[in-house]
């Protein structure tokens, strides 16, 4: 299958046909989700992994913080280099370090190895996921963004959860099994990306249509792309939106803690909490619909994106903060094995009203957050040149590391600090409560973003027609700006508006 000649390799892989840019973009969707499978997998396993390295909860917490940081800051130089030259070999570099990170995780002999070998995952995670976003956003045409970008953000969320059940269920009796058995699933994504579409930059934007795109990002950009407003807010939102959303990953030990609560074993319990938390965030699913309704008002109003993001993250928080507290009466067999845990999981949906009222806030919940993802990939599409997106997107993520590996490190403070007045389970409930409020700035900065985003639209189309009309010089390029704005919102999907 792998046979022939780097020349048969290279005409493979640049055909770009239908099925093979809709290949592309499968296998990408692929990777955003394998890279999020390697973050998800320590959560679940902190107390495991702590317990064999000789070392407290707090210090694999370091490590995870350690990745979200390290991802971050990586992914600044990839994109750079990545939105500078060919972008294949740099996405199979990081996926090679992820890999080999993770594999390094599952053998690693002590605290420090282990340490080190998430660092170094997270190192390749940056090259992959900031890269891999400005090659899909290539893929795509304008009028499909919003629910492609849905796919791709469902990708990662999916991603987390299984790997919070990956490392439940393969964990639970040795917590090395599922950072191996993640490794072999990004051999087998690596060999699959190599006949990917070298996607050509620029590929996707109707102002570019017969035009061999050469512009490239350069040092001197940097004060260019802060001063488009809208990439201000899309990328300071996620300090605070992260902050949140970090301090979820806290959600297995919540469950978990409501297991012994209840009685159960360590080993069951460390079960329970992987699959309930896996469960209760089946919203992220609902992403699609999020990547939809933007789609669908930005054919009305270029503001439409922002302002899908900013409702769903604000209507969210009250919803969270009745999750953590609704009562749960969990019961499935204590010491059973792992497919009649599960069993009483889905058993208890159904069964105990407690647990179905959980479930259906949750869903709700985590749908209205999931909104954020795809308009937010969509957004950064939409307002800027090619060769500046990945860069944009490592920002943001840079920001979104902080603030994730902040949210990380702050809730576990602030368990420990309120397990004085409020025992296990109740101290997790009302510290994840509390930080669930740093959504509302997040809300606040779409709703900000949607007031300047026409006008940074509208500065991306006419540069981008400036580029075309150098080569089509009978290409006319000025015209009255409402015009304009108008023309890009109907770009996003040509059909009927009604």
């Amino acid at each position: 299958m792998f046979g022939g000649s780097p020349d048969s390799l290279y005409r493979v892989t640049s055909r770009g046909g239908s099925v093979h840019r809709a290949y592309s973009v499968v296998v990408f969707v692929i990777l955003a989700a394998l890279d999020n499978v390697a973050i998800g997998l320590v959560p679940p396993l902190y107390g495991s992994i702590a317990a064999d390295l000789g070392v407290s909860e707090g210090h694999i917490a370091l490590a995870t913080t350690t990745m979200f940081l390290v991802s971050a800051v990586a992914a600044i130089g990839f994109a750079y280099v990545g939105d500078r030259t060919d972008r294949k070999p740099v996405l199979i570099v990081g996926t090679v370090i992820w890999v080999a990170g993770t594999v390094w995780s599952g053998l690693a002999g002590d605290y420090g190895q282990f340490l080190a070998s998430q660092a170094v995952a997270a190192f390749g995670l940056g090259g992959v996921a900031s890269v891999s976003f400005s090659v899909v956003s290539d893929l795509i045409s304008p009028r499909r963004r919003g629910l492609v970008m849905s796919f791709w953000g469902l990708s990662q969320g999916v991603g987390t959860l299984a790997g919070t059940l990956v490392g439940g269920i393969l964990g639970h009796d040795d917590w090395r099994r599922p950072f191996l058995f993640a490794s072999a699933a990004g051999v087998v994504a690596l060999l699959a990306y190599l006949f990917t579409y070298s996607v050509p930059r620029g590929d996707s934007q109707p102002e570019l249509a017969g035009v061999d795109y050469e512009e490239r990002i350069h040092h001197e950009d940097l004060p260019v792309i802060l001063k488009r407003r809208t990439n201000v807010w899309l990328i300071l939102q996620g300090g605070t939106a992260q902050i949140a959303f970090g301090s979820m990953v806290w959600l297995p030990v919540l469950f978990r803690a409501r297991a012994e609560d209840q009685g159960y074993t360590t080993g069951t319990a460390v079960l329970i909490g992987s699959v309930f938390a896996t469960v209760f965030q089946l919203g992220a699913a609902l992403s699609i619909l999020g990547g939809l309704a933007g789609d669908r008002l930005q054919r009305r109003t270029p503001r439409g994106r922002a302002l899908v993001a900013s409702i769903g993250v604000l209507a969210a928080v009250p919803l969270y903060v009745v999750l953590f507290f609704v009562p749960m009466k969990i019961t499935v067999p204590d010491g059973a094995g792992t497919g009649a845990v599960i069993s009483g999981v889905f058993t208890n949906v159904l069964t105990e009203p407690t647990v179905g009222i959980c479930l259906a806030v949750a869903v709700v919940a985590v749908m209205l957050t999931s909104a954020n993802s795809p308009n937010w990939f969509a957004m950064i599409a939409d307002v800027n040149p090619p060769q500046h997106r990945g860069t944009v997107y490592s920002l943001g993520n840079l920001v979104n590391g902080a603030g994730r590996a902040g949210g990380n490190v702050l809730v576990a403070v602030a368990f420990a600090g309120l397990a004085g007045a409020f025992p296990p389970p109740l101290n997790y409930a009302v510290g994840l409560a509390a930080f669930q409020f740093f959504f509302i700035p997040t809300g606040i900065m779409y709703w900000l973003a949607s007031r300047t985003v026409a006008k940074d639209m509208d500065e991306t189309h006419t540069a981008l027609l400036a580029v075309a009309s150098e080569h089509r010089p009978d290409r006319h390029v000025g015209g009255d700006q409402p015009t304009r704005v108008q023309r890009l919102a109907a770009q996003q999907d040509p059909g009927p508006t009604g």
